[in-house]
């Protein structure tokens, strides 16, 4: 199994907004990408200075699955959205 997992900092403009408009919209990709196995997405509530806004913990069979989901259009129109709202994002992908 992959894990993929996605920790996104947010533009303070309408920030509540769009982290909830986010996370909707990345939770509806499981039914929508056949390799996707499972997706968490969570908005953070420490709000400390050294933690992001937003996680998203997702799993895939393999690195093929993952291949498969990064190019599909459901996805990228999820990250047109996150391009606009976000100003850093950091990535973890591993076999687990």
């Amino acid at each position: 199994m992959l894990v993929h997992i996605v920790m996104f900092q947010f533009k303070d403009e309408n920030k509540e907004a769009n982290l909830e408009k986010v996370k909707e919209m990345l939770e509806a990709l499981p039914s929508k990408i056949d390799t996707l196995r499972s997706m968490e997405v969570g908005i953070d509530i420490s709000k400390s200075e050294r933690s992001f806004d937003l996680v998203l913990t997702s799993t895939f069979d393999d690195q093929e699955g993952l291949n498969v989901y990064v190019p599909h259009s459901s996805h990228q129109e999820v990250v047109s959205v996150i391009k606009e709202v976000t100003i850093l994002s950091k990535v973890v992908d591993y076999i687990l």
